[in-house]
């Protein structure tokens, strides 16, 4: 039986050499992720024009979409402070192309797995606020979270695991639609679920970043291969 196919949106980067010019990439820590829980991710490049934005036709033989991390999302998209000193990183092409991929998921039953960035797009495209910069971020941080009765949901067989963070932005007022299924003891909303036709989960953490160590991150990612063959 082939792997189901994972859709990953990519991320605009400067490259390496003396920054020439800008490349799409996506995280190989994520796209090993992905593999090593039965997927086979594919890198879709982002874009503004109409065939870009047409994720009827971009999607057809995808499986499933995981929305990644990245950049701030415009604080306009929500009435945030666009101006505030610590925004960075935001690209009105990337917003668009993951605005409107998470808007098609939603509405058309496409399986969908938030990370970082990805579950903000998901927060707010359900009317949801974001906080434009943390009092404490959450950089370089790595923590035990109480998953309560939420591990199932996540595809953890686990009561607390461990998330690696790397955010300085956070949901705020929570989107319509969307149920916590864990959070800090700061009350930061570590993950959620989202009410939609397919699976739709949304993690502030970055599952890639511990995989190879813990079992729990690849049973994530599981979940979603799992709905991808449903």
């Amino acid at each position: 039986m082939p792997r189901p196919r994972i859709a990953i949106p990519g991320r605009f980067t400067e490259s390496a050499s003396a920054l020439r010019s800008r490349g799409v990439v996506a995280s190989r820590a994520l796209l090993e992720l992905v593999w090593a829980a039965g997927g086979d991710p594919v890198v879709l490049l982002p874009g503004s024009d109409a065939d870009a934005l047409d994720w009827a036709s971009r999607l057809r033989g995808m499986d499933a979409v995981l929305l990644p991390g990245g950049g701030d999302v415009d604080p306009s998209r929500y009435g945030g402070d666009a101006g505030h000193e610590a925004v960075y990183d935001v690209d009105p092409v990337q917003d668009e192309a993951d605005f409107t991929l998470a808007r098609y998921c939603l509405d058309h039953a496409v399986p969908l797995l938030a990370v970082c960035r990805g579950l903000h797009v998901l927060n707010v495209v359900r009317g949801g606020t974001l906080v434009v910069d943390m009092p404490e971020n959450h950089r370089h941080l790595v923590q035990q979270v109480s998953l309560a009765d939420a591990g199932a949901s996540l595809g953890i067989d686990a009561e607390y695991v461990e998330i690696s963070c790397y955010h300085h932005q956070a949901i705020d007022r929570l989107g319509t639609g969307l149920t916590v299924l864990a959070s800090t003891d700061d009350g930061t909303v570590e993950a959620a679920a989202v009410d939609a036709p397919a699976w739709t989960r949304g993690v502030q953490w970055h599952p890639e970043d511990t995989f190879a160590t813990d079992p729990s991150q690849v049973a994530l990612v599981r979940q979603l291969v799992a709905a991808a063959t449903r």
